[in-house]
């Protein structure tokens, strides 16, 4: 069968570079390339500031002064000013020195509570699932994602943890 000698317009412009469509792969490549980065950027080493306010969780005076919620609430915006936290981000756990019989305390990003959990107390929202890594030690506190945990050191340095 003989070969067309010239092209249809539909496969010329689904060839051209300068093609307004795209085609299905480069809007695939495009949504791993937003997720690398994303993946990336949450990886970065945390700031003094972000560490400082993560720190004045266990206080136990935020409770009830939504004030203080709130300015720690802006702080942890301010670290990542490109990513919508609320589509991703669960809340944050850490081991509570708050003495027996808590172990542990949250902060939930969505509701913005701060909540202080004794022993055997579910932890709600998906977050019960890096109780053990925080009270397993070694992290300041872990930052619980839909798709992970990300355990914080002192340092501010981030470890990523499949869950």
């Amino acid at each position: 069968m003989p070969r067309p000698m010239l092209k249809t317009p539909q496969q010329i412009e689904s060839q051209s570079p300068l093609s307004t469509t795209r085609p299905k792969e480069d809007s695939q490549r495009k949504t791993q390339m937003d997720k690398m980065k994303l993946a990336r950027l949450l990886r970065k080493k945390r700031s003094p500031e972000y560490m400082e306010a993560m720190r004045q969780l266990d206080a136990g005076g935020h409770v009830h002064n939504q004030e203080k919620v709130n300015r720690i609430l802006h702080v942890i915006r301010e670290e990542f000013p490109e990513v919508e936290l609320h589509d991703i981000l669960l809340g944050f756990v850490s081991v509570c020195y708050l003495g027996k019989p808590y172990e542990v305390h949250t902060l939930d990003f969505s509701g913005q509570i701060i909540h202080h959990y004794k022993v055997g107390e579910i932890l709600p929202n998906g977050m019960e699932k890096a109780r053990g890594i925080a009270l397993r030690g070694g992290y300041e506190f872990i930052e619980v994602y839909t798709d992970c945990c990300r355990a914080v050191s002192a340092n501010g340095s981030v470890a990523v943890i499949s869950c």
